[in-house]
């Protein structure tokens, strides 16, 4: 498999477990504040990744906090979204970093993208509009997932430029402590700093620390370093069609017709930002031989 397959494929498990996030966050927030929610995901996820912190240097924590501050304001205003918002739309909203990240680039004037990947950020804008059609009026939390969508385009261009200056077990366990040191300054000051009991408090937070933030984040960095942001924003387009089917299963939230409409468009975005396309010039970012 080459890398830059290799990349694709890690990049979807990652928008798959992505997905299963949704409704367990959802529930996790009707007993846990959202600031001890994060914190908490946080230093677990912290904790597998501590051997990976002992040999780290100034630049690397640098590089890290960055992406730290990316992270934070992602999941935090993700997670107060969520208290009043559905798993369903929420996914869908986060998905419009799929469009944010193309037009982000042509706005900076950074990288002239190809004709392919406007057509595939096209096909991402409708199918998430007509997913998001089915929702019913706004509420505040759409406005806070909306912040999440900004703030998760911000990332993925940073990790781009990052990922390939630094060993990526390295770089995941720094911008995951990043984040949960910010994230519990944040729960300090609110005041929602307090110890989880009982198992329904505690699997989620297990779940959500060890397997979609260590693991996840760790899957992104190396995957982020054999495909390019525009084509990594697309295949994450995925993510609000696997919230869907998780949201079902758990939560029992439906997708209609016009729901599952947009779930093809997405998935239609995604295979076309995988097309060949013999004009496209841009470099992609290839594996520089650092551990792993």
């Amino acid at each position: 498999m080459s890398p830059h397959a290799l990349g694709i494929v890690l990049l979807v498990f990652v928008t798959v477990v992505w997905g299963s996030t949704f409704p367990i966050v959802k529930g996790a927030t009707d007993t846990l504040a959202p600031a001890t929610l994060l914190a908490w995901r946080f230093t677990l996820a912290m904790v597998v990744l501590v051997p990976f912190l002992l040999r780290t240097t100034r630049l690397l924590w640098r590089d890290g906090f960055v992406l730290g501050v990316w992270l934070t304001i992602g999941y935090a205003s993700q997670t107060l979204g969520l208290q009043t918002t559905s798993a369903n739309r929420a996914a869908f909203i986060t998905g419009l970093s799929v469009v944010l990240v193309p037009l982000w680039l042509a706005g900076t004037a950074k990288q002239k993208l190809s004709v392919r990947l406007w057509g595939a950020a096209f096909f991402a804008l409708a199918g998430i509009g007509l997913l998001s059609w089915e929702g019913g009026a706004l509420v505040i939390g759409d406005a806070w997932v909306l912040l999440c969508a900004l703030s998760y385009a911000g990332y993925i261009l940073a990790l781009e430029k990052l990922a390939a200056e630094h060993a990526s077990l390295q770089l995941t366990a720094v911008q995951v402590a990043a984040t949960g040191l910010l994230c519990w300054a944040w729960a300090i000051f609110s005041g929602g700093a307090i110890v989880p009991s009982g198992a329904d408090q505690w699997l989620p937070l297990l779940y959500l620390g060890l397997v979609a933030t260590a693991f996840t984040t760790f899957l992104q960095t190396v995957g982020q370093r054999r495909v390019t942001a525009p084509e990594a924003a697309i295949i994450y387009a995925l993510e609000p069609v696997t919230a869907s089917v998780f949201s079902f299963l758990l939560l029992k939230e439906r997708v209609g017709l016009r729901g599952l409409a947009g779930g093809a468009l997405v998935v239609l975005a995604m295979v076309l930002s995988q097309l060949p396309d013999k004009t496209d010039k841009r470099a992609k970012v290839r594996d520089h031989g650092l551990a792993e």
